[in-house]
Protein backbone atom coordinates (compact mmCIF):
# COMPACT_ATOMS: atom_id res chain seq x y z
CA UNK A 1 0.00 0.00 0.00
CA UNK A 2 1.41 3.53 -0.58
CA UNK A 3 1.50 5.67 2.35
CA UNK A 4 -0.39 9.14 2.46
CA UNK A 5 0.74 12.06 2.84
CA UNK A 6 0.09 15.81 3.09
CA UNK A 7 -0.56 17.95 -0.21
CA UNK A 8 -1.82 21.76 -1.01
CA UNK A 9 -4.16 22.29 -4.04
CA UNK A 10 -3.50 26.05 -4.87
CA UNK A 11 -7.02 27.81 -6.67
CA UNK A 12 -8.37 31.19 -7.06
CA UNK A 13 -9.55 33.27 -4.70
CA UNK A 14 -13.55 32.74 -4.23
CA UNK A 15 -12.99 29.13 -5.41
CA UNK A 16 -11.95 27.56 -2.03
CA UNK A 17 -15.14 26.34 -1.11
CA UNK A 18 -15.82 24.10 -4.72
CA UNK A 19 -12.44 22.62 -4.77
CA UNK A 20 -12.97 21.56 -1.10
CA UNK A 21 -15.90 19.69 -1.88
CA UNK A 22 -14.13 18.52 -5.26
CA UNK A 23 -11.21 16.96 -3.27
CA UNK A 24 -13.38 15.64 -0.71
CA UNK A 25 -16.05 13.70 -4.22
CA UNK A 26 -12.28 12.75 -5.43
CA UNK A 27 -11.77 10.89 -2.24
CA UNK A 28 -9.16 12.97 -0.27
CA UNK A 29 -8.93 12.91 2.97
CA UNK A 30 -7.93 15.68 5.81
CA UNK A 31 -9.42 18.31 3.91
CA UNK A 32 -9.38 21.81 5.06
CA UNK A 33 -10.15 25.25 3.29
CA UNK A 34 -7.38 27.92 3.13
CA UNK A 35 -6.94 31.85 1.17
CA UNK A 36 -6.66 30.59 -2.58
CA UNK A 37 -5.88 27.12 -1.63
CA UNK A 38 -7.07 23.77 0.41
CA UNK A 39 -5.01 21.40 2.34
CA UNK A 40 -5.66 17.52 2.11
CA UNK A 41 -3.86 14.16 2.06
CA UNK A 42 -3.96 11.20 0.40
CA UNK A 43 -1.68 8.52 -1.69
CA UNK A 44 0.63 8.71 -4.74
CA UNK A 45 -2.27 7.67 -7.30
CA UNK A 46 -4.18 10.14 -5.61
CA UNK A 47 -2.15 12.96 -6.46
CA UNK A 48 -2.26 11.68 -10.01
CA UNK A 49 -6.21 11.70 -10.02
CA UNK A 50 -6.14 15.58 -8.36
CA UNK A 51 -3.99 16.87 -11.32
CA UNK A 52 -6.07 14.79 -13.58
CA UNK A 53 -9.86 15.29 -12.25
CA UNK A 54 -10.00 18.65 -9.92
CA UNK A 55 -11.61 21.69 -12.44
CA UNK A 56 -10.61 24.60 -10.19
CA UNK A 57 -7.20 24.05 -8.86
CA UNK A 58 -3.95 25.70 -10.46
CA UNK A 59 -1.43 23.63 -9.10
CA UNK A 60 -0.86 20.09 -6.66
CA UNK A 61 2.08 20.86 -4.34
CA UNK A 62 3.42 18.14 -2.10
CA UNK A 63 4.86 19.91 0.74
CA UNK A 64 8.55 17.66 1.69
CA UNK A 65 10.07 20.06 4.58
CA UNK A 66 9.14 22.49 6.67
CA UNK A 67 11.12 24.89 9.05
CA UNK A 68 11.49 27.84 10.68
CA UNK A 69 13.83 30.53 8.97
CA UNK A 70 15.36 33.92 9.89
CA UNK A 71 17.69 35.45 7.24
CA UNK A 72 18.68 34.29 3.81
CA UNK A 73 21.98 32.70 5.41
CA UNK A 74 19.81 30.77 7.55
CA UNK A 75 17.59 29.54 4.40
CA UNK A 76 20.27 28.24 2.25
CA UNK A 77 21.53 26.61 5.56
CA UNK A 78 18.78 24.44 5.64
CA UNK A 79 17.80 23.75 2.21
CA UNK A 80 21.32 22.67 1.77
CA UNK A 81 20.88 20.16 4.57
CA UNK A 82 17.77 18.77 2.93
CA UNK A 83 18.67 15.03 1.30
CA UNK A 84 18.30 16.10 -2.41
CA UNK A 85 19.42 13.21 -3.46
CA UNK A 86 15.89 11.40 -2.94
CA UNK A 87 14.28 13.66 -5.39
CA UNK A 88 16.93 14.55 -7.82
CA UNK A 89 20.07 13.17 -9.95
CA UNK A 90 23.22 15.13 -9.71
CA UNK A 91 23.18 15.90 -13.48
CA UNK A 92 19.16 16.35 -13.72
CA UNK A 93 17.28 19.72 -13.75
CA UNK A 94 15.19 22.07 -11.39
CA UNK A 95 13.28 25.48 -11.83
CA UNK A 96 12.24 26.91 -8.43
CA UNK A 97 9.84 29.46 -7.97
CA UNK A 98 8.89 31.52 -4.44
CA UNK A 99 5.90 32.88 -3.27
CA UNK A 100 6.82 35.43 0.16
CA UNK A 101 4.24 36.84 2.99
CA UNK A 102 6.97 38.19 5.40
CA UNK A 103 9.04 41.07 6.36
CA UNK A 104 12.40 39.16 6.37
CA UNK A 105 12.53 39.11 2.81
CA UNK A 106 11.44 40.77 0.33
CA UNK A 107 12.29 39.69 -2.82
CA UNK A 108 11.08 36.10 -4.29
CA UNK A 109 13.20 36.12 -7.20
CA UNK A 110 15.95 36.15 -5.30
CA UNK A 111 14.42 33.92 -2.54
CA UNK A 112 14.02 31.49 -5.02
CA UNK A 113 17.83 32.06 -6.20
CA UNK A 114 19.27 31.33 -2.84
CA UNK A 115 17.36 27.93 -3.12
CA UNK A 116 18.72 26.96 -6.19
CA UNK A 117 22.19 28.05 -5.48
CA UNK A 118 22.12 25.88 -2.34
CA UNK A 119 20.85 23.13 -3.96
CA UNK A 120 23.30 22.72 -6.57
CA UNK A 121 26.44 23.53 -3.89
CA UNK A 122 25.10 20.30 -2.00
CA UNK A 123 25.55 18.72 -5.25
CA UNK A 124 28.73 20.05 -6.19
CA UNK A 125 29.97 19.02 -2.90
CA UNK A 126 28.82 15.65 -2.62
CA UNK A 127 29.11 14.50 -5.94
CA UNK A 128 31.55 16.61 -7.80
CA UNK A 129 28.26 16.90 -10.17
CA UNK A 130 25.81 19.47 -10.31
CA UNK A 131 22.20 19.83 -11.74
CA UNK A 132 21.14 22.40 -14.31
CA UNK A 133 18.12 24.82 -13.82
CA UNK A 134 15.85 23.94 -17.17
CA UNK A 135 12.32 26.70 -16.71
CA UNK A 136 10.93 25.14 -19.38
CA UNK A 137 10.87 21.03 -18.70
CA UNK A 138 13.07 20.23 -15.25
CA UNK A 139 13.14 17.10 -13.73
CA UNK A 140 11.88 18.47 -10.52
CA UNK A 141 10.06 22.07 -10.22
CA UNK A 142 10.34 23.41 -6.54
CA UNK A 143 8.01 25.66 -4.86
CA UNK A 144 9.40 27.83 -1.94
CA UNK A 145 6.17 29.31 0.47
CA UNK A 146 7.58 31.50 3.54
CA UNK A 147 4.61 33.04 5.57
CA UNK A 148 6.60 35.21 8.18
CA UNK A 149 9.54 32.88 9.66
CA UNK A 150 7.91 29.78 8.66
CA UNK A 151 9.52 28.18 5.15
CA UNK A 152 7.77 25.10 3.45
CA UNK A 153 9.29 23.57 0.61
CA UNK A 154 7.33 21.97 -1.96
CA UNK A 155 7.22 19.89 -5.01
CA UNK A 156 5.02 21.26 -7.77
CA UNK A 157 3.78 17.95 -9.42
CA UNK A 158 1.59 19.36 -11.69
CA UNK A 159 4.64 22.07 -13.84
CA UNK A 160 2.44 24.47 -16.21
CA UNK A 161 -0.85 25.62 -14.24
CA UNK A 162 -3.58 23.25 -14.86
CA UNK A 163 -5.59 25.77 -16.34
CA UNK A 164 -3.70 24.65 -19.65
CA UNK A 165 -5.89 21.65 -20.08
CA UNK A 166 -4.51 21.04 -23.80
CA UNK A 167 -7.06 21.64 -26.04
CA UNK A 168 -7.12 25.23 -26.47
CA UNK A 169 -4.64 25.75 -29.72
CA UNK A 170 -6.47 29.17 -30.61
CA UNK A 171 -7.15 31.93 -28.07
CA UNK A 172 -9.15 35.41 -28.96
CA UNK A 173 -8.29 39.25 -27.55
CA UNK A 174 -9.61 38.37 -24.04
CA UNK A 175 -9.37 34.56 -23.30
CA UNK A 176 -10.58 33.63 -19.99
CA UNK A 177 -8.63 31.12 -17.72
CA UNK A 178 -9.84 27.63 -17.75
CA UNK A 179 -10.05 27.44 -13.82
CA UNK A 180 -11.92 30.26 -13.96
CA UNK A 181 -14.64 29.51 -16.19
CA UNK A 182 -15.15 25.78 -14.76
CA UNK A 183 -15.48 27.37 -11.09
CA UNK A 184 -17.91 30.35 -12.49
CA UNK A 185 -20.09 27.71 -13.71
CA UNK A 186 -19.94 25.41 -11.14
CA UNK A 187 -20.59 28.37 -8.38
CA UNK A 188 -23.65 28.88 -11.10
CA UNK A 189 -25.03 25.63 -9.65
CA UNK A 190 -24.90 24.34 -13.78
CA UNK A 191 -25.71 20.67 -13.16
CA UNK A 192 -26.29 19.27 -17.04
CA UNK A 193 -29.44 19.05 -16.46
CA UNK A 194 -30.71 21.89 -18.80
CA UNK A 195 -29.74 23.37 -22.12
CA UNK A 196 -26.33 25.67 -21.72
CA UNK A 197 -25.58 29.17 -23.53
CA UNK A 198 -22.50 31.28 -23.71
CA UNK A 199 -23.85 34.56 -26.04
CA UNK A 200 -20.54 35.62 -25.85
CA UNK A 201 -18.08 32.92 -26.48
CA UNK A 202 -14.94 34.26 -27.53
CA UNK A 203 -12.71 31.22 -28.14
CA UNK A 204 -14.94 28.32 -26.68
CA UNK A 205 -14.04 28.42 -23.16
CA UNK A 206 -16.72 28.18 -21.17
CA UNK A 207 -18.48 25.64 -23.78
CA UNK A 208 -16.06 23.34 -23.19
CA UNK A 209 -15.74 23.63 -19.64
CA UNK A 210 -19.66 23.30 -19.16
CA UNK A 211 -19.83 20.02 -21.53
CA UNK A 212 -17.28 18.89 -19.29
CA UNK A 213 -18.94 18.90 -16.21
CA UNK A 214 -22.20 18.00 -17.75
CA UNK A 215 -20.82 14.71 -18.80
CA UNK A 216 -17.81 14.16 -15.71
CA UNK A 217 -15.03 14.47 -18.24
CA UNK A 218 -11.70 14.75 -16.38
CA UNK A 219 -10.63 18.25 -17.13
CA UNK A 220 -6.61 17.35 -17.87
CA UNK A 221 -6.81 14.46 -19.66
CA UNK A 222 -5.43 16.36 -22.85
CA UNK A 223 -2.40 17.83 -21.47
CA UNK A 224 0.77 17.19 -23.16
CA UNK A 225 2.63 16.65 -19.32
CA UNK A 226 2.59 16.73 -15.95
CA UNK A 227 5.77 17.58 -13.57
CA UNK A 228 5.22 14.35 -11.50
CA UNK A 229 6.12 12.00 -14.55
CA UNK A 230 10.15 13.37 -14.32
CA UNK A 231 10.40 12.33 -10.83
CA UNK A 232 11.68 9.48 -9.84
CA UNK A 233 9.07 7.48 -8.12
CA UNK A 234 6.48 7.68 -11.81
CA UNK A 235 4.79 4.77 -11.73
CA UNK A 236 3.51 4.76 -15.75
CA UNK A 237 1.10 1.57 -15.05
CA UNK A 238 -0.64 3.51 -11.32
CA UNK A 239 -1.07 6.60 -13.90
CA UNK A 240 -3.20 4.67 -16.42
CA UNK A 241 -5.08 2.82 -14.14
CA UNK A 242 -6.16 6.50 -12.30
CA UNK A 243 -6.52 7.97 -15.41
CA UNK A 244 -9.40 4.18 -16.30
CA UNK A 245 -11.09 5.26 -12.91
CA UNK A 246 -11.94 8.47 -13.89
CA UNK A 247 -13.22 8.12 -17.71
CA UNK A 248 -15.15 4.91 -16.31
CA UNK A 249 -17.72 7.52 -14.80
CA UNK A 250 -18.13 9.41 -17.11
CA UNK A 251 -22.04 10.52 -17.96
CA UNK A 252 -24.33 11.31 -21.20
CA UNK A 253 -25.71 14.58 -21.54
CA UNK A 254 -28.85 15.12 -23.17
CA UNK A 255 -29.43 18.85 -23.56
CA UNK A 256 -27.78 21.30 -25.82
CA UNK A 257 -24.95 23.52 -25.58
CA UNK A 258 -24.64 26.22 -28.10
CA UNK A 259 -22.28 29.40 -27.87
CA UNK A 260 -22.65 32.84 -30.15
CA UNK A 261 -20.14 34.99 -31.24
CA UNK A 262 -20.40 38.26 -33.42
CA UNK A 263 -16.83 38.16 -34.29
CA UNK A 264 -16.33 35.37 -37.43
CA UNK A 265 -12.66 34.98 -35.96
CA UNK A 266 -14.22 34.22 -32.60
CA UNK A 267 -16.73 31.41 -33.71
CA UNK A 268 -13.69 29.75 -36.15
CA UNK A 269 -11.57 29.53 -33.21
CA UNK A 270 -14.13 28.41 -30.64
CA UNK A 271 -15.06 25.67 -33.52
CA UNK A 272 -11.13 24.60 -33.34
CA UNK A 273 -10.93 24.45 -29.81
CA UNK A 274 -14.31 22.41 -29.14
CA UNK A 275 -12.82 19.82 -31.97
CA UNK A 276 -9.03 19.36 -29.96
CA UNK A 277 -11.58 19.05 -27.11
CA UNK A 278 -13.32 15.92 -28.82
CA UNK A 279 -16.83 17.73 -27.66
CA UNK A 280 -18.47 18.99 -31.38
CA UNK A 281 -21.85 16.06 -30.69
CA UNK A 282 -22.06 18.23 -27.54
CA UNK A 283 -21.23 22.04 -28.84
CA UNK A 284 -22.52 24.34 -31.51
CA UNK A 285 -21.21 27.23 -32.33
CA UNK A 286 -23.06 30.17 -34.44
CA UNK A 287 -22.12 33.43 -35.97
CA UNK A 288 -24.81 35.54 -34.44
CA UNK A 289 -25.21 38.89 -32.30
CA UNK A 290 -26.11 38.45 -29.07
CA UNK A 291 -28.55 41.41 -29.26
CA UNK A 292 -30.00 40.02 -31.89
CA UNK A 293 -31.31 36.86 -30.73
CA UNK A 294 -33.99 35.16 -29.26
CA UNK A 295 -34.46 32.52 -26.76
CA UNK A 296 -35.76 29.14 -28.71
CA UNK A 297 -38.61 27.30 -27.10
CA UNK A 298 -39.56 27.12 -23.73
CA UNK A 299 -37.30 25.12 -21.72
CA UNK A 300 -35.14 26.32 -19.37
CA UNK A 301 -31.67 27.75 -20.37
CA UNK A 302 -28.76 28.25 -17.93
CA UNK A 303 -26.13 30.84 -19.18
CA UNK A 304 -22.67 31.99 -18.09
CA UNK A 305 -20.79 34.72 -20.25
CA UNK A 306 -18.09 36.89 -20.00
CA UNK A 307 -18.71 40.20 -21.89
CA UNK A 308 -16.10 42.40 -22.23
CA UNK A 309 -14.92 44.46 -19.80
CA UNK A 310 -13.52 48.12 -21.53
CA UNK A 311 -10.31 47.23 -20.48
CA UNK A 312 -8.86 45.62 -23.76
CA UNK A 313 -12.05 46.04 -26.45
CA UNK A 314 -12.84 49.53 -26.96
CA UNK A 315 -16.80 50.01 -26.17
CA UNK A 316 -19.16 51.89 -24.79
CA UNK A 317 -20.00 49.87 -22.18
CA UNK A 318 -23.14 52.14 -20.41
CA UNK A 319 -24.86 51.24 -23.87
CA UNK A 320 -23.10 47.68 -24.34
CA UNK A 321 -24.52 46.92 -20.73
CA UNK A 322 -27.70 48.53 -21.09
CA UNK A 323 -28.10 46.12 -24.39
CA UNK A 324 -27.13 42.97 -22.10
CA UNK A 325 -30.26 43.57 -19.79
CA UNK A 326 -32.85 44.98 -22.44
CA UNK A 327 -32.00 41.43 -24.67
CA UNK A 328 -32.30 38.97 -21.65
CA UNK A 329 -35.24 40.80 -20.69
CA UNK A 330 -37.05 40.94 -23.65
CA UNK A 331 -35.93 37.97 -25.28
CA UNK A 332 -34.94 35.67 -23.04
CA UNK A 333 -37.52 34.43 -20.22
CA UNK A 334 -37.31 31.23 -18.55
CA UNK A 335 -33.46 31.83 -18.11
CA UNK A 336 -31.00 32.13 -15.19
CA UNK A 337 -28.17 34.40 -16.53
CA UNK A 338 -24.75 34.47 -14.89
CA UNK A 339 -21.70 37.00 -16.34
CA UNK A 340 -18.56 38.44 -14.75
CA UNK A 341 -17.74 41.95 -15.11
CA UNK A 342 -14.69 43.87 -13.17
CA UNK A 343 -16.47 46.81 -14.73
CA UNK A 344 -18.53 47.64 -11.71
CA UNK A 345 -19.87 51.08 -12.77
CA UNK A 346 -20.87 49.41 -15.90
CA UNK A 347 -23.67 46.56 -13.85
CA UNK A 348 -25.81 49.81 -13.04
CA UNK A 349 -26.93 50.18 -16.70
CA UNK A 350 -28.32 46.74 -16.81
CA UNK A 351 -31.19 47.53 -15.59
CA UNK A 352 -32.40 44.54 -14.15
CA UNK A 353 -31.24 43.60 -10.30
CA UNK A 354 -28.95 40.95 -9.83
CA UNK A 355 -30.18 38.03 -7.26
CA UNK A 356 -26.94 36.84 -6.66
CA UNK A 357 -23.27 38.97 -6.60
CA UNK A 358 -20.09 36.88 -5.58
CA UNK A 359 -16.68 38.80 -5.29
CA UNK A 360 -14.00 36.63 -7.83
CA UNK A 361 -10.67 37.83 -9.45
CA UNK A 362 -10.45 37.97 -13.25
CA UNK A 363 -6.38 37.52 -13.13
CA UNK A 364 -5.81 40.77 -10.99
CA UNK A 365 -8.97 42.52 -11.70
CA UNK A 366 -11.52 42.23 -8.43
CA UNK A 367 -14.63 41.16 -10.15
CA UNK A 368 -18.45 40.63 -10.00
CA UNK A 369 -20.30 37.35 -10.70
CA UNK A 370 -23.20 38.54 -10.91
CA UNK A 371 -26.95 36.34 -11.48
CA UNK A 372 -30.18 37.51 -13.26
CA UNK A 373 -32.93 35.63 -13.11
CA UNK A 374 -35.74 35.91 -16.05
CA UNK A 375 -38.76 34.45 -15.69
CA UNK A 376 -41.61 32.75 -17.70
CA UNK A 377 -43.87 35.95 -18.26
CA UNK A 378 -44.20 38.27 -15.55
CA UNK A 379 -42.81 38.24 -12.02
CA UNK A 380 -45.93 39.44 -10.53
CA UNK A 381 -47.64 35.78 -12.05
CA UNK A 382 -45.18 33.92 -10.85
CA UNK A 383 -45.71 34.62 -7.30
CA UNK A 384 -49.54 34.35 -7.65
CA UNK A 385 -49.15 30.75 -8.98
Amino acid sequence: MEENFNMVAKTLFGFEELLAKELTQLGAQDVKKGVRNVAFSGDKGFMYKANLGLRTAVKILKPIHSFSVSSEQDLYNKIYKMSWENYLKPTGTLAVDATIHSNLFSHSLYIAQKTKDAIVDKFRDTTGQRPNVDLKFPDIKINVHIDRRQCTISLDSSGDSLHKRGYKTATNIAPINEVLAAGMIMLSGWDGQSDFMDPMCGSGTMLIEAAMIACNIPPNLMRKEFAFERWQDWDVDLFEKIEESLLSKTRDFHHKIMGYDKAPSAVSKAKDNVKNAQLEDFIDVKHEDFFKTQKGGDKKLHMVFNPPYGERLNIDMQEFYKNIGDTLKQNYPGTDAWFITSNLDALKHVGLRPSRKIQLFNAKLEARLVKYVMYEGSKKVKYLK
